[in-house]
């Protein structure tokens, strides 16, 4: 499974789930659309971070890095690769 998959399945499942999978475009925007908050951003990023590998406590974190899957996908490239 791809990790653009897996992604979609945690904000599905997590923020949306009256959504299928195959409905989310990884350009969707999850913040100015409201479906990912403030407080749910934070959850977003620690899941991340767990999910993934990444170091979140160690490096420089934008919410524009969590706007959508994409972005998401960029940012565990950018910093599994530093």
């Amino acid at each position: 499974m791809s990790a653009a998959t897996v992604i979609k399945q945690h904000i599905v499942s997590e923020y949306a789930p009256d959504t299928s999978v195959d409905e989310l475009p990884s350009s969707y925007d999850l913040l100015d659309t409201g479906l990912v908050d403030s407080l749910a951003l934070l959850g977003l990023i620690t899941w991340v971070g767990e999910r993934f590998g990444v170091p979140v406590d160690e490096v420089e974190i934008s919410p524009d890095d969590f706007r959508s899957v994409d972005a998401i996908l960029r940012f565990i490239e950018i910093t599994k690769s530093a």
